[in-house]
């Protein structure tokens, strides 16, 4: 079923003249939820038409990506790989102490060569070492990603003059932007640092379409430091969102993505009249690596 769209009210958007809606991909699979179930949806598809029993793919210590993976391969009777980057550390967090239960096998290499993961070389050595595998790269964005994560616009039944959304890969935005077809505006909020993003999904959109699209912009002012980085301000607005409106966010993603969108709000950055989708990702495991 299509995840559910709902309104939010605020004073602030009242003052504004705005109207903001989330849709809550946070809520559309039980097991693998937000645009990680859009990412592997296709990947689990074609990894079981190749005739793989495995997968493996990549991600740190506290990955939303490997924790879905996980999940998946116990829930479709795949055995799983995941190569984590960075040294072991007991006990296990709680993402990968949930990876284990679900029987991932935990793969640890140093920083430096997980810098050389997409080498041929280090894929054929993990192949020779865990088997023939179905790889799924790290945060799970490729053609099939995308493809997937075009679905959350193909099923929605009304338009929005703004598109909102948290990124980290590029994958989803990448979706959100094809399956719109160069229709209203999108905005990603970036939880990295750095300006790398729009060259990253500019690639990505040439690899899936072909196409070019002008419509899209990242907003790189809300990484409050950098991935995984938080401050008082951001946990605070989380919490305050969260008591007005009971749904919940993560301090990774759309917890950054959320504070930019009311902060652009306050700022004046849409016109009165306009609507606004904020595409809830998901996420919400990563809440516990930060005592939430």
């Amino acid at each position: 079923m299509p995840s559910p769209v709902q309104e939010i009210k605020e004073d602030l958007f009242s003052e504004k003249g705005v109207r903001v809606f989330v849709k809550r991909e946070d809520l559309n699979h039980p097991v693998i939820s937000g645009n990680k179930w859009r990412k592997l949806k296709y990947n689990l598809e074609e990894a079981k038409r190749l005739g793989h029993k495995k997968i493996l793919t990549f991600g740190g210590a506290y990955s939303n990506h490997i924790h879905a993976v996980a999940g998946a391969g116990k829930k479709y009777n795949f055995e799983t790989i995941g190569v984590i980057r960075g040294e072991e550390t007991l006990p296990l967090n709680d993402t990968l102490a949930y990876a284990k239960s679900c029987g991932m096998t935990l793969h640890y290499i140093n920083r430096s060569d997980y810098r050389l993961k997409n080498d041929r070389a280090v894929k054929r050595g993990l192949q020779l070492a865990f088997g023939e595998s179905y790889i799924i790269p790290e945060g799970g964005t490729n053609n099939l990603a995308i493809k997937g994560c075009t679905e959350i616009i193909k099923e929605l039944t009304e338009a929005y003059d703004h598109y909102c959304l948290s990124i980290g890969t590029g994958g989803t935005i990448s979706g959100v932007i094809d399956g719109l077809d160069g229709k209203a505006s999108v905005i990603g909020v970036s939880a990295l640092k750095g300006s790398f993003l729009t060259s990253e999904i500019e690639s990505l959109l040439s690899e899936y379409s072909g196409k070019v699209y002008n419509n899209w912009q990242i907003n790189n002012d809300y990484h409050f430091g950098g991935y995984a980085k938080v401050k008082p301000e951001q946990l605070l607005f989380m919490s305050a969102f969260e008591n007005r409106h009971n749904m919940l966010l993560d301090p990774i993603y759309t917890g950054k993505a959320m504070y930019g969108l009311y902060d652009l709000i306050h700022n004046d950055h849409f016109d009165p009249g306009q609507k606004i989708l904020f595409i809830h990702t998901g996420g919400l495991q990563g809440r516990k690596g930060f005592g939430l």
